[in-house]
């Protein structure tokens, strides 16, 4: 199997997986990861962002500071969803 560098092996879109971000993701508002963690039931929310992108969802992540000072929080919006369900 030859693949680009930089590509992906993106699952399926219609997968029960991605399905699930997109359900989180699909009210337009911003997200933390472990929102998406807890209401999608995935753990590598960066890899099915990065997947959903592939299928041609627009998303943005943007990168706060915690509210108690304690590291950062990420938070990912989605502004288009995917070209085909």
């Amino acid at each position: 199997m030859s693949r680009a560098t930089g590509s992906i092996h993106a699952g399926p879109l219609d997968g029960p997986r991605l399905q699930r971000v997109l359900w989180v993701l699909e009210d337009g508002r911003p997200h933390t990861t472990r929102d998406i963690v807890r209401k999608a039931r995935v753990m590598a929310v960066n890899a099915c962002i990065a997947e959903l992108r592939h299928h041609g969802a627009e998303i943005a992540c943007v990168r706060q500071a915690a509210p108690n000072g304690g590291g950062w929080r990420f938070y990912y919006t989605m502004t288009k969803g995917p070209t085909a369900r």
